[in-house]
């Protein structure tokens, strides 16, 4: 990154994000000492008036003498001398990362490395690619877990006898819709009240993998149990324990991806998370088709029961792959962390400069961690300023991620349909189509997360996310049901209403689908970043649960029309947030991303509004002459939003 500097830029006042006091020794002393002058963790300190952030690389402020002698004072403590020209030559790359080509210290060889990795980014190791394979794995083992019970809810329902006495069964409306709603959701209520919160103590005695192991053994577990139960409250007990396994690993697995991942293809491999989870979601409404024909109590087991495969398969890979080398950095294993990143990283040279660059930042965060613990740590989620940004972010995107209205789809769209007027059959096939429009409309997303970016993907799809919902909605309109009917024949009705649900899913796919588990697991430091992750994912698993749980009685009070109205109103209220709280992201390492969050939130909506302002004459009002609008960080082309 650029080394220049602004004058706005002062040390920073305020004590609740004093990253600088206490010393430590070698490279973090003097990156203290210089970054205390600079304000690297909160620019608080900028000039108000000033609406441009400086990003600094913060290596840029040691000499070049101190910082060889830094590296190789590292070396010696950690049996790594043998490879010392390497991280030597990895340290002033990570110092100088754009004049690389003009080091006189690099090789000709070398060079045409560091150039490759902008111009061959997708040329990796294949141990790289195993390990998200297995990543996305256990995101598809969730996925499934998610909508096998989407075609099962419309059969167990009648045969666990969770009806109303208007159906024939011993519950009244209301509580019948809230028993379904309680089992559909059992597992995302068991997510948002311990699973996600499992993940920092899982993670810090079991490491990444085992953490993916354990979670993945316990959804195993809880599959076969759905199968057999034989009452309601056994099933939702048996769904209340698979939540337990769905929280440790949503908030574990984009973590370890993000961990391993190089900075200028992290995006796109984060969000294999979500794109193989709309791969599971497809597979488990294609078992819904594929056992719907058999006799209802039969069916529904095998259903909820064939997600037993996929956790298993991840329990028999997960060891295969290398541990996150920045979990091994934290935990001062640091030759076992070299070999992590000589195994993820195509040459010894970038393996060196990612791991001396890695262990700098967190050798900076260990002393802000010291002393602390669990709830220490949560409560710095929302007192230090950089750490605050960052959760309002991730708040933002795993909260939109539910209110958009999408697991309305997901756990429903087979009742949804039947109450459309589809008999049992075409709605589990019809189901079916927004699973794979799910999975197929999240391959863009691969292509772009890392390019166009997370915020202008949110900010692209929202406003047509909005239009599918009332396009759904306004819908049931359509030929309603003659008098003293349920069900519609009407084609004009099944098919706008089918073709608002598959829309919805054309556009989710690429935006709200990737986006909120890939900014999540990025946007922490990593001494909060298991806590960090564990509410973002606590936050989304809690509105799914409000979602799902209130779904059935939300229908009964204000109609098909009224429901999907609401949701879409949510969207538009969603791109008003991503517009003013949703710092880009995208090809930063995570240890740059601590400048992108220590601006201001005040500066960054300002600029935002300024930045839609003139968008708005210049493309809507054709206003072609208007004066450019300058980058909002300075010194960081790649990151400018203008």
């Amino acid at each position: 990154m650029a080394t220049n500097r602004n004058p706005d830029i002062s040390k920073r006042t305020d004590s609740s994000d004093d990253h600088s006091d206490g010393s430590t020794k070698g490279t973090a002393s003097h990156l203290e000492q210089t970054n205390e002058k600079k304000g690297i963790y909160d620019i608080e300190g900028a000039g108000r008036g000033n609406l441009n952030a400086i990003f600094e690389n913060p290596l840029a402020g040691i000499s070049r003498e101190q910082l060889m002698q830094d590296v190789e004072s590292f070396c010696r403590k950690f049996n790594l001398m043998e490879h010392i020209e390497d991280f030597k030559k990895g340290a002033l790359a990570s110092q100088n990362p754009g004049q690389v080509q003009g080091m006189p210290e690099l090789t000709a060889a070398d060079k045409e490395t560091l150039l490759r990795e902008k111009t061959h980014k997708w040329s990796q190791p294949w141990q790289l690619y195993w390990m998200v394979a297995m990543c996305s794995l256990a995101a598809a083992v969730q996925g499934m877990d998610e909508t096998a019970n989407n075609g099962a809810v419309a059969i167990y329902s009648r045969y666990l006898n969770i009806t109303s006495k208007e159906d024939g069964g011993r519950f009244s409306t209301q509580m019948a819709d809230n028993i379904q709603g309680l089992v559909v959701g059992a597992p995302y209520l068991a997510c948002a009240l311990l699973g996600c919160w499992l993940t920092q103590p899982l993670n810090y005695y079991f490491a990444r993998r085992g953490t993916i192991f354990i979670s993945c053994l316990i959804a195993a577990v809880a599959s076969i149990w759905e199968g057999v139960a034989n009452s309601w409250v056994n099933l939702f007990l048996a769904r209340f324990v698979l939540g337990l396994g769905i929280g440790a690993k949503s908030s574990t697995v984009p973590v370890y991806s993000a961990e391993c991942a190089p900075a200028p293809i992290r995006g796109a491999l984060v969000m294999q998370w979500q794109m193989w989870t709309a791969f599971g979601i497809m597979l488990g409404n294609i078992m819904g088709v594929a056992f719907g024909g058999l006799g209802d109590d039969l069916s529904w087991r095998l259903m909820l029961g064939s997600t037993v495969v996929l956790p298993l398969i991840v329990c028999a890979q997960v060891y295969f792959c290398p541990e996150s080398p920045r979990w091994l950095i934290e935990h001062g294993q640091i030759e076992k962390a070299f070999r992590s990143f000589r195994i993820l990283r195509p040459t010894d040279l970038q393996a060196a400069r990612d791991l001396y660059y890695a262990y700098v930042g967190v050798q900076l965060e260990a002393k802000i961690n010291h002393g602390k613990n669990f709830f220490t740590m949560f409560l710095e989620l929302f007192t230090v300023p950089r750490n605050r940004r960052a959760a309002l972010a991730s708040w933002i995107v795993m909260f939109m991620q539910q209110f958009c209205g999408v697991n309305v789809i997901a756990y429903y769209s087979t009742n949804i349909f039947l109450d459309s007027g589809f008999s049992q059959s075409s709605a589990l096939l019809v189901s079916m189509g927004t699973g794979i429009l799910n999975f197929v409309f999240a391959l863009p997303a691969f292509f772009t997360i890392d390019t166009w970016g997370r915020r202008n993907l949110l900010l692209f799809t929202f406003p047509f996310l909005a239009i599918c919902l009332f396009w759904t909605g306004f819908s049931f309109y359509i030929d309603p049901p003659p008098e003293g009917q349920t069900i519609s024949t009407s084609k004009a009705r099944l098919g706008m209403i089918t073709t608002g649900m598959y829309l919805f899913e054309v556009f989710y796919s690429p935006g709200e689908g990737p986006v909120p588990f890939t900014y999540s697991a990025e946007a922490f430091p990593l001494h909060v970043r298991e806590v960090g992750m564990s509410f973002a994912t606590a936050t989304t698993w809690c509105f799914n649960f409000i979602l799902s749980f209130t779904w059935p009685s939300l229908v009964t009070a204000f109609t098909s029309q009224g429901a999907f109205g609401w949701y879409a109103a949510w969207c538009i209220v969603g791109w008003f947030l991503v517009l003013l709280f949703l710092p880009e992201t995208k090809e930063l390492t995570l240890e740059e991303l601590d400048q992108v969050f220590s601006v201001p939130t005040w500066k960054h909506a300002s600029y935002q509004i300024k930045s839609a302002i003139w968008h708005f004459k210049r493309y809507a009002l054709f206003q072609k002459n208007l004066p450019e609008l300058p980058p909002f960080y300075i010194g960081a082309e790649k990151l400018s939003e203008s």
